[in-house]
């Protein structure tokens, strides 16, 4: 990977984030682009790189472009990044509406180029703590509760926090929901502050989420119950938490604790607890790093455009439920 050439398009916030983590990588970094000119350069000489005064000399300057631009702007920026031949790590949401993704997926298909969107709660702690090994969710139940901050508010809530936990019920569940009610209002901006959606599954299964902005204390929490056990993860302090009941020659398996007996019909089982942990880690520089492995391997990116797509699908059909008329877009 240390020949790879590459570039950040977006010096905002996020852009400021990828720029300090970039500027550590194994990569070749060849500059940043930004409409604000004197953003871009102080950005650059903050993490000694150069500012590239076009998109277009970017994109010719390299592999593989970050772009952590405004939402309104990931699609014409996805797309002639695409069109170049050059791979693409693009932040989420992947574009303002469903059919500008697909459209970016389908070129990135068809030019056989890596498209990874940017849903770093993947690389949380918690979920990496969590693993493939649990139980389907039969009903799973998320907050994503923050206090108030100006910078975003011109996004509707759905696209700026909920969709992070859109993205991981998705991913757990497997399948997309048959169903969606929602409801939500806005309370400061002008697009949607708090918002509530319950999806049921094809398989049966149901999700409740719920996002806000304007909470007097943040949460970050996904629960699923399935049969026989129940996960709490917490994204804030990266805890994961499992209770299960489990058979009488189960209660000493390594790393649990039985937290008592309890008879289920006719059978006594037990109430096992464990904490699973992951190593610490910044989410973004793995999320980078996964980037540039798929690029290297010629291997799918662990959230594909194709996944990107499909959480974008479902917030844009909750924001329709919800009786927004557009997507609201901002700058990071």
């Amino acid at each position: 990977m240390n020949n790879l050439r590459v570039g950040l398009a977006g010096a905002g916030y996020l852009g400021n984030i990828h720029a300090r983590i970039l500027a550590s990588q194994k990569i070749q970094w060849t500059g940043i682009y930004d409409l604000d000119s004197a953003r871009c350069t102080q950005v650059a000489a903050q993490y000694n790189t150069r500012a590239i005064a076009s998109l277009d000399e970017l994109i010719a300057q390299s592999d593989a472009l970050v772009v952590a631009a405004a939402t309104s702007a990931h699609y014409a920026i996805g797309k002639q990044v695409l069109s170049a031949g050059k791979h693409l790590f693009l932040e989420k949401p992947i574009t303002t509406t469903p059919a500008e993704g697909e459209e970016l997926v389908n070129l990135a298909r068809s030019k056989k180029l890596v498209l990874q969107v940017g849903h770093v709660e993947r690389f949380s702690r918690a979920f990496r703590a969590l693993g493939s090994d649990h139980p389907r969710p039969q009903f799973i139940e998320a907050h994503r509760l923050s206090q108030f901050r100006p910078r975003g508010t011109d996004v509707a809530v759905v696209l700026d926090l909920m969709i992070h936990d859109l993205d991981l019920i998705l991913t757990l569940m497997g399948e997309f929901p048959s169903t969606v009610e929602a409801a939500g209002v806005a309370v400061i901006s002008e697009g949607v502050d708090i918002a509530n959606a319950r999806l049921t599954f094809p398989s049966g299964g149901v999700a409740n989420v719920t996002a806000s902005r304007i909470s007097a204390n943040p949460m970050r929490k996904l629960r699923m119950f399935a049969a026989d056990s129940y996960i709490s993860l917490d994204f804030a302090s990266g805890g994961v938490q499992v209770f299960r009941l489990a058979k009488a020659d189960e209660e000493h398996i390594p790393g649990t604790t039985s937290l008592g007996e309890i008879e289920k019909a006719a059978i006594k089982r037990h109430i096992l607890f464990s904490q699973p942990q992951a190593p610490e880690g910044n989410a973004i520089e793995m999320e980078q790093q996964a980037f540039f492995r798929a690029i290297a391997e010629g291997t799918p990116p662990p959230v594909s455009g194709e996944q990107g797509l499909n959480a974008l699908r479902l917030a844009s059909q909750i924001l329709d439920k919800i009786g927004a008329s557009e997507i609201a877009t901002g700058r990071d």
